[in-house]
């Protein structure tokens, strides 16, 4: 750190923080004037409620929160909501307890009256009154109880993404902390940077707080005070605080420490999810595989013992036994597969998950179809709704309608999304070697803008060549103006508003700054992915914030050369269970198949019967209805085995290509083999 002195962590004349300072600190502002009707009717009904004793624990869950509304708005709407599905579960359910059989309703009504006896025809409307009120009574509780389990669940996902993404705030800040800013510049540098996530989110507040409490040291405490992240982010705030209080010297060396602890850290945790990831996996694929298994199992059996599952008579009817068991099996499927997706998804570092953003207008869209997966989905999306319509005039099923459209949609969207992986694979692995050599030329003496260009001169960069030679100009543009700026100055003093001697020299040294920054912006952007995002957005400020340049870029080497070995151990420990996922829906798609030919076939269950006494009705057995049955059961298991695998392989673009290859093979297999 430089030895001139700094501004104190408490001093109220540090300069606040200029991005999005205002804006947070108008969120923190009463929101009666913006709120809707609505709320406005909403709070006045059950904002009372938020002084009761059972909501202590949700206000203290909330504060850990990143909700733009204040705490007694959320628990209006969240009562207004509970009333409203008190309201939709008691009236079906009044409608429904209306309509039981009458032999149920003089069972309740002998034991309601007892030895008294009670018109049927009087009680019989009190009764379905009661069980209509319980069952709203008990949905109103229960959405008020998920209002607070929301808000933990809240609080529970921003301590993941704060406890992910503080290591390396961390590193930045003692990257920052060898430059002459402040305390307050430092944080606010940190804050200012998208790729530290709830760090950033935080430390935000943290400025907000410090602006209007006119001290950085109070807006530390009050975010450490309610930060979810109790065991990490609430001790470092509170210990920068102090070290900040000390001295640089003192900060810098307890910024160096933190920095390799939160690494160790950060490491013992991404075992952790490793290990974590194996057991998902093994719990994944037997409450998949099972299910389904015991599914076809019993329809085999029923096919042969039809007395094994016999229908059920209920109030709308006759309702097949088999039926209810096998579409009941088809949701639990599908919503296994979704959990399983998000719980794989989860377990993947935030760096390593690709997002793409629609553009805003549809020319730009169709333009960028072939390149941008979210682009693809607006031209993907109306060709599978126009296929959907067509199979339904052919006469397809509504099940294969409704496979087929979305195999129509997901497999373009996987297709590009995979080729622009590979692309953003090659961007990653030659970013490394950008990087290091960028790192090499600084460390000889030559300055940021003279490397890059020596780079981009000299390196094979492949598909960055170009990025590079852009960025190349780009900066010795600045340079060429920052020069020509300084040249201007030192002709002679000027009137106001012109340049002069002295004055130019920081106006010229604030425009360069900009530019640079803004050309590696651009050059980020370009690039455009999670590991260009998350490491080269620290050049810039910690150069601006005086930072030795050799310690910057070596840094940077580390970093960026460490985020791609683990991204790079990450895909290739995710192929097991890529090829698990693919086993599963293998599996039992060979299982039904066996089933299809060998059990579910009209002569050969004349045959059984006529040479046993195991098939006794076989009359009532429709081969082609069973076959269908359990094709419905195969294809959600090959759509979640779809969904897990390329969730584990790539995220959730790979897994709209995976589930929708599945289901297209699947599909194609079943009509080709005559087992529809």
């Amino acid at each position: 750190m430089s030895a001139g002195p700094r501004s104190g962590v408490g001093d109220p004349a540090d300069p606040p923080d200029a991005g999005g300072t205002l804006a947070a600190a108008d969120d923190d502002l009463p929101r009666s004037r913006r709120a809707s009707v609505a709320d406005r009717v909403l709070y006045a009904l059950f904002a009372r409620h938020a002084s009761d004793r059972g909501h202590a624990a949700d206000r203290k869950r909330y504060r850990g929160t990143a909700l733009g509304t204040g705490f007694e708005t959320y628990l209006s709407r969240v009562y207004g909501l509970s009333w409203l599905i008190c309201v939709v579960v008691a009236v079906p359910t009044l409608v429904v307890a209306s309509g039981v059989t009458p032999s149920l309703l003089a069972a309740v009504d002998a034991l309601i009256r007892g030895d008294t006896p009670i018109p049927a025809a009087r009680s019989r409307p009190w009764i379905a009154l009661g069980i209509a009120a319980a069952a709203g009574l008990l949905a109103k509780r229960a959405t008020v109880r998920l209002g607070g389990v929301h808000l933990r669940w809240l609080t529970v996902t921003r301590r993941t993404d704060i406890e992910r993404t503080l290591p390396g705030a961390v590193r930045y800040l003692e990257l920052l902390s060898s430059g002459s800013d402040g305390p307050r510049a430092m944080v606010a540098n940190v804050a200012a940077s998208d790729a530290y996530g709830g760090t950033a989110t935080s430390l935000r507040k943290a400025l907000t707080a410090a602006r209007l409490a006119g001290s950085l040291d109070e807006g530390l405490r009050r975010v450490a005070r309610d930060t979810p992240s109790r065991e990490l982010l609430a001790p470092f705030l509170l210990k920068f605080r102090k070290h900040a209080a000390t001295g640089d010297a003192a900060l810098a060396s307890y910024l160096r420490t933190e920095s390799r602890m939160l690494a160790h850290r950060q490491d013992r945790a991404r075992k952790r999810a490793r290990r974590f990831l194996e057991l998902l996996t093994e719990l994944f694929v037997a409450v998949l595989v099972l299910p389904a298994l015991l599914v076809i199992a019993a329809t085999a059996l029923t096919v042969v013992i039809p007395e094994f599952l016999p229908p059920v008579d209920t109030p709308v009817g006759v309702v097949p036994t088999r039926a209810v068991v096998l579409y009941g099996a088809v949701v639990f499927l599908v919503g296994l597969g979704l959990a399983g997706a998000v719980a794989v998804g989860t377990l993947r570092p935030p760096n390593q998950r690709a997002s793409y953003d629609r553009p805003g207008s549809l020319r730009a869209a169709l333009a960028s179809a072939g390149r941008n997966p979210a682009s693809t989905a607006v031209v993907a999306a109306p060709f599978a709704v126009c296929l959907a319509a067509w199979l339904a005039v052919s006469g397809y099923t509504l099940v294969n309608v409704g496979l087929l459209a979305y195999a129509g949609f997901a497999v373009p969207v996987g297709v590009v999304a995979g080729r622009r992986t590979r692309i953003d694979d090659a961007k990653d692995r030659e970013l490394a070697d950008f990087v290091h050599a960028v790192s090499g030329h600084v460390a000889h003496g030559r300055p940021f803008p003279d490397a890059v260009e020596a780079v981009a001169g000299d390196a094979d960069l492949g598909v960055l060549d170009g990025d590079v030679a852009a960025l190349a100009f780009a900066l010795r543009s600045t340079t060429a103006t920052g020069a020509v700026g300084r040249l201007a100055g030192e002709a002679g003093p000027g009137r106001a508003g012109e340049t002069g001697p002295g004055r130019p020299r920081a106006t010229d040294a604030e425009e360069t700054t900009d530019v640079r920054a803004a050309a590696v912006g651009r050059f980020v952007d370009r690039v455009g992915t999670p590991l260009a995002e998350g490491t080269l957005g620290l050049v810039t400020g910690a150069l601006n914030a005086g930072s030795d340049a050799d310690a910057v870029f070596e840094t940077l080497r580390i970093e960026v050369g460490q985020l791609y070995s683990e991204q790079r151990a990450l895909r290739s420990s995710m192929h097991p269970y890529v090829a698990v996922g693919w086993a599963a829906a293998a599996l039992v798609a060979g299982v039904v198949a066996v089933v299809n030919t060998q059990v579910i076939d009209a002569a050969r269950l004349a045959e059984v019967a006529a040479a046993t006494d195991f098939v006794t009705e076989p009359e009532t057995v429709h081969p082609d209805l069973e076959r269908f049955r359990l094709y419905v059961v195969t294809q959600a298991t090959v759509l979640a085995s779809g969904w897990f695998a390329g969730t584990a392989s790539r995220g959730r673009y790979a897994a709209l290509l995976h589930s929708g290859v599945l289901v297209a093979l699947c599909y194609a297999a079943f009509t080709l083999g005559g087992l529809l």
